[in-house]
């Protein structure tokens, strides 16, 4: 239905029928802005885009073949719209490997190394170890498929077979493990 609509506006269009036209952009105008937006990430630039999108649109309307949907036909002009903005702004870009010619001389560009973050690195190093003594305390039975099964990576079939209990166990066991884990990390905090 919605197909046909479009082709009765687009007739009424290339007819003369302004209206029509205008009925065919308020009809695609949301649609058409959120892709823009999506491409440009400028909800001032989409705005002209969009209006861009469909000066093009009602320009080449003759040109548009009822075979195919309106909306295809009309997102493909908005998304070439946007990579020709996006090709006329491309930003300048500099070589970190070469100096950077200027006319007092050349200037190195060095960059911080953000990496290595000592904070994170220290409230990593203190959740393991909290998680670690919370696996500790746990009752022996807990323990050992928290073990076999995080710590080692073990199949609940292999964890089975090791202590000799049914996989229905070890997958309760697991449960109930990390069940008391989460209350004891919760009091650790």
């Amino acid at each position: 239905m919605a197909k046909e609509d479009d082709q009765i506006l687009i007739k009424k269009a290339l007819a003369g029928n302004e209206s029509a036209f205008s009925l065919l952009l308020n009809k695609h105008k949301d649609a058409v802005y959120r892709i823009i937006v999506k491409i440009v990430h400028n909800r001032d630039e989409a705005q002209d885009l969009v209006q861009e999108t469909f000066m093009k649109a009602f320009g080449s309307l003759s040109s548009y073949k009822c075979q195919y949907r309106f909306t295809t036909w009309l997102y493909k002009i908005a998304a070439n719209s946007c990579i020709d903005f996006l090709r006329k702004r491309r930003l300048i870009s500099v070589s970190l490997d070469q100096p950077l010619k200027t006319k007092d001389g050349e200037v190195r560009i060095e960059l911080p190394d953000w990496t290595y973050n000592p904070e994170k690195d220290l409230a990593s190093r203190q959740k393991f170890l909290s998680i670690e003594a919370a696996i500790d305390l746990l009752p022996r039975k807990y323990r050992e498929v928290i073990v076999l099964r995080h710590k080692q990576d073990k199949p609940y079939e292999e964890i089975a077979e090791i202590l000799g209990i049914p996989v229905g166990t070890v997958k309760a066991r697991i449960f109930r493990a990390r069940e008391l884990l989460k209350k004891k990390l919760k009091s650790l905090r």
